[in-house]
């Protein structure tokens, strides 16, 4: 079995935070446990943490990052305040 490379990327660098904020939001199970767990203070950070990325990345960012992020970032926020 091929082992695939992991590119490092800004799109790779908001997925990771973003995974952390749906894993927060018991929207994923948290690989170590197996579990879904809801923890809306680390959910808060991780959101927090993408909408400094989109402020100081921004005008820097392709059109297509710059979508992605901000569609991402509002799906996080809505499911935050439907956890909330």
């Amino acid at each position: 079995m091929e082992q695939q490379k992991l590119e490092a990327s800004f799109s790779t660098l908001v997925l990771s935070v973003a995974s952390s904020a749906a894993m927060s939001l018991g929207l994923a199970p948290n690989p170590s446990t197996g579990n879904t767990e809801i923890d809306k203070e680390m959910a808060k950070f991780n959101i927090d943490l993408l909408e400094v990325l989109q402020t100081k990345t921004e005008n820097n960012l392709t059109d297509e990052e710059e979508k992605f992020l901000k569609q991402l970032l509002s799906d996080l926020k809505m499911k935050y305040v439907a956890v909330k």
